[in-house]
């Protein structure tokens, strides 16, 4: 068990570094549909919230089907959450979240109709981490084309939340 909840919060750690996200859904059609989302609560418990339109297409289709991935992507990190995703109408939560960032697509601000709040339950994840950034994995590709060896640049975990 204590290897889990340390696994866990590596997920948690590496989350907290992101402010954007990929939500990726299933439209009507059964095509993949993935889209840039604002990650509103970076203490990562394995739930993510995203506030959104309550007339948007990620809403349709979470409702037809609520099996999401979230993913987050940089030079030397990227997490995958695969989890369910649903609509969570509480505007002290929307209050709580708000920011001018959100703003821009909410001007009439945090007590608009159409603003809702999307929860992600996430299931498991999967993580990438190359410590030491762009040099370390530089250093790692370069030590794998010299000796012949497999590239080992850092670590790739799949955790169940």
């Amino acid at each position: 068990m204590a290897e889990t909840n340390a696994e866990i919060s590596k997920v948690a750690e590496l989350v907290k570094g992101f402010r954007f996200a990929m939500m990726t859904t299933m439209d009507a059609g059964g095509k993949l549909v993935s889209r840039p989302m604002t990650v509103q609560e970076v203490e990562f418990d394995g739930d993510l919230w995203f506030i959104a339109a309550k007339d948007g297409n990620e809403i349709r289709e979470i409702v037809s089907n609520p099996v999401v991935n979230v993913s987050f992507s940089s030079n030397d990190t990227w997490v995958s959450v695969s989890g369910r995703a649903e609509t969570v109408d509480d505007k002290a939560r929307v209050k709580e979240y708000w920011n001018s960032f959100v703003e821009a697509w909410f001007p009439d601000g945090p007590d608009d109709p159409n603003v809702t709040l999307i929860k992600v339950t996430g299931e498991s994840a999967e993580y990438w981490d190359t410590p030491g950034g762009r040099i370390a994995t530089v250093v790692s590709l370069v030590k794998a084309k010299i000796t012949g060896s497999t590239y080992d640049g850092g670590e790739n975990e799949k955790v169940e939340l």
